[in-house]
């Protein structure tokens, strides 16, 4: 056995966890897309799930695809460098998207932990994607611990994203049962233009 194929197979049980914990945990986000499709505040809001909402996705399976990758059987590290060097660089592309798409959305005014979780460490993390494949690419296996930090972050930021819009969604966007109540008991409005009750004939 390759010097590159035992350490894969050292890393082969993480990836394992990390990959099948990413695949489960994207349906948490088809229950997000739930919750924010029935609230009446958020529904059709397209830019605002596109910042938001779809990225954790992307996310999860960036984390399932690195997870496949380096469970398959290589003989090198220089083959898996180079599609986790392709991963990464799609990543960085697709995290500037998501930093101009908040940019532009006007829905929600992001706060600094808004910035720090969708926008600077998904991008810090497929930068650190970038660097580890061009690394195996010259045989350094001991970058495989930055692929697993990297990845396991991504897993991490898909997790808090998708809670964190979880908790905006139903106690803040969500009407509360005070609000819900007024409104229901509100008696209607009257018509705008009523017509005039019918008079009596003039008497001669």
């Amino acid at each position: 056995m390759t010097e590159a194929a035992q350490a894969l197979r050292d890393w082969d049980s993480f990836f394992v966890i990390v990959g099948s914990s990413a695949g489960a945990l994207t349906g948490l986000q088809f229950v997000v897309l739930t919750l924010i499709a029935d609230s009446p505040a958020t529904r059709g809001r397209s830019d605002s799930v596109s910042a938001f909402g779809s990225p954790n996705v992307v996310h999860f399976c960036a984390a399932l695809l690195v997870s496949a990758i380096f469970s398959a059987p290589w003989n090198s590290l220089g083959a898996p460098g180079i599609a986790l060097a392709v991963c990464g660089a799609l990543g960085v592309v697709y995290s500037l998207t998501v930093i101009r798409r908040t940019m532009l959305q006007q829905d929600y005014k992001p706060v600094l932990e808004d910035w720090t979780w969708h926008c600077a460490l998904p991008l810090l993390s497929y930068a650190a994607l970038v660097h580890a494949g061009l690394a195996l690419g010259h045989n350094r296996a001991d970058t495989l611990y930055i692929v697993g930090a990297a990845s396991l972050l991504l897993v991490f930021i898909g997790i808090h994203n998708a809670w964190d819009t979880v908790t905006y969604v139903t106690l803040v966007m969500r009407p509360g049962p005070e609000e819900a109540g007024a409104t229901s008991a509100s008696p209607p409005a009257a018509p705008a233009n009523p017509r005039p009750a019918p008079t009596d004939p003039p008497k001669n």
